[in-house]
């Protein structure tokens, strides 16, 4: 009985994240007819990529905080702020060598995760009520820090985290390096899930039908290639996309593949029971928000090389896209559920509705109700889902 229900919930999740995909495509779909077909322009595709990183960079952080307690961080956009600040004095004030900005960045980061995480794994302090505190502290630094400037301009090197590309090694219009790139991930993607296959063939697991695996082997391996030909059609493959992959591949597998990233769903999803199974719920959690500080920290380098400048007023509202992303990707409110591309999904449908209704001319008001609405049913969506589990 007990695996029955194990396995409902697992199809309930499924069900939830593939709706949230077939979604996205709809959206994509229905924006790119209202705007007269901007939304899917090689061009507006790169911006859109580089536009939404750091909800990505943000969402795969909270989506691990979520996921281990269903708690949130409500301090990542001023952490942002505070990190763009602290860059700006680095490398446009004092010179700084890029790189070491960037490592004494990540490592505030750190810093910043470790005296957040101490309160809420340790002293047992409601996250909500530490990274509230945190929210309104680190926003004060940054105006301090700033004293109300904005800094700019960075050096070539810092801005071409965001504005750089991979040399084209074709060197004609299109762009080769794009589409070896993409045919690579193409045969990646088959023979992972080829192996998958056969690894559920030899445990006894149930196997999808040839249809429906082959079916969808076919439908993302032409997402991938139409994806590589948006990009080939402009300037190839941004080197902040390369650094999203490696982020998403590598938690990822954190997550699926490696025992503490199974122990953050256990202690998700009964936190008294992960504690008798012999796992240590106080370091794991504290772990995650020291990972979460860190994430930050580098949405923070990638905003400020986007935006060109360190403002006091950077980050504003970027904690509520980042939590948004993750619950409208599918994880759950309570704890215990979620997974990476989930949360990447979430952060892409955010996306295209910040961007399809800029290109229509909807103002800010509007956008914000939609997003909310959108939130909302996302959210309906994962407790209707899980009360059918359970009745199951």
């Amino acid at each position: 009985m007990a695996n029955l229900t194990e396995k409902s919930k697992k199809s309930s999740l499924n069900i939830r994240q593939y709706s949230m995909l077939v979604a996205l495509v709809v959206i994509m779909a229905l924006f790119q007819v209202l705007t007269n077909g901007i939304l899917l322009k090689p061009q507006n595709v790169t911006n859109l990529i580089l536009q939404n990183s750091y909800v990505i960079v943000l969402a795969v952080g909270m989506l691990l905080c979520i996921v281990s307690s269903g708690a949130i961080d409500l301090s990542v956009g001023s952490v942002v702020a505070f990190i763009g600040a602290l860059l700006g004095v680095m490398i446009v004030q004092h010179g700084m060598n890029v790189w070491l900005a960037i490592v004494i960045a990540l490592l505030v980061g750190a810093l910043i995760g470790v005296w957040q995480g101490f309160w809420i794994a340790y002293v047992r302090i409601p996250a909500f009520i530490v990274t509230l505190a945190g929210m309104m502290i680190f926003r004060g630094l940054t105006q301090y820090v700033l004293q109300g400037m904005t800094l700019t301009p960075f050096p070539k090197e810092f801005l071409a985290i965001t504005s750089g590309f991979l040399p084209n090694i074709g060197g004609g219009e299109l762009n080769l390096t794009a589409f070896l790139l993409g045919a690579a991930c193409i045969v990646i993607y088959i023979l992972s899930e080829i192996k998958k296959l056969q690894s559920k063939k030899k445990r006894g697991f149930s196997l999808p039908s040839a249809g429906a695996f082959w079916g969808k082997i076919v439908l993302v391996a032409a997402a991938i290639a139409l994806f590589t030909i948006w990009l080939a059609f402009y300037k190839g493959i941004p080197i902040l996309l390369v650094i999203l992959l490696i982020l998403v591949v590598v938690y990822s597998f954190y997550t699926s593949k490696t025992v503490p990233g199974r122990h953050l769903y256990a202690m998700g999803g009964n936190e008294k029971a992960a504690v008798l199974s012999g796992i240590n719920t106080k370091k794991a959690l504290f772990y995650t928000f020291v990972n979460m500080g860190v994430l930050a920290a580098l949405g923070g380098i990638v905003f400020t090389s986007r935006l060109q400048a360190a403002t006091p007023t950077a980050g504003q509202g970027f904690e509520m896209d980042a939590i948004a992303a993750c619950y409208i990707g599918g994880a759950s409110a309570m704890g215990g559920s979620g997974t990476i591309v989930g949360a990447v999904i979430g952060a892409l449908v955010m996306g295209v509705l910040n961007n399809g209704l800029s290109i229509m001319g909807v103002g800010s008001d509007i956008t914000q109700t939609i997003k909310g609405l959108v939130l909302l049913a996302a959210v309906i969506f994962d407790v209707v889902s899980k009360k059918k589990a359970e009745q199951a």
